[in-house]
């Protein structure tokens, strides 16, 4: 999902003087397409604002999905530009329309957050996007973390079951 003039793509190939937003939703697995249908319709309503979906990754519980929003030209982020003034309109709608998604300010992505945004763009394309090709990185960092994983509630015994 893009629009505009802005691509996907990694920030040393855009102009020098370009301005990138990154903000960063993370849906619930279960509202990951209601995410981004509301994320089309946002953008249907700013047409003259250039973004992409510039990372995606996931881990138990959120699918991450960073959105990079171009600003404009630095000068004319400096002087609030009127291409500035329509992506900080867009940002905004972001942060209010699309809250249960909670929306979030974030770093670049990184490179394997941008090959799985990629992929999905290649899959909606031919549309067979799903979140279960994308990477599990949450596992792993919190393996590293030295966090782990609380098991799932076990079923009653027959004995616990209480009737209705």
């Amino acid at each position: 999902m893009q629009q505009s003039a802005f691509t996907a793509q990694p920030a040393d190939e855009h102009e020098p003087e370009s301005v990138v937003v990154h903000v960063q939703l993370r849906p619930r697995r279960g509202a990951t397409r209601k995410c981004l249908a509301a994320l089309a319709a946002l953008a249907a309503e700013h047409e003259s604002v250039s973004f992409a979906v510039s990372g995606l990754s996931k881990d138990d519980r959120v699918v991450r999905i960073t959105v990079g929003i171009e600003l404009g030209p630095r000068a004319g982020v400096a002087r609030f530009s009127p291409q500035a003034q329509a992506a900080y309109a867009f940002v905004s709608a972001i942060f209010s329309a699309l809250y249960d998604h909670m929306p979030v300010y974030t770093a670049e992505p990184s490179g394997s957050e941008r090959a799985a945004a990629a992929t999905l763009l290649e899959a909606v394309a031919c549309g067979t996007a799903s979140t279960a090709d994308l990477p599990d990185t949450g596992a792993a960092e919190l393996e590293q973390a030295g966090v782990h994983r609380v098991p799932a509630p076990r079923s009653p015994a027959p004995g616990e079951r209480i009737p209705a």
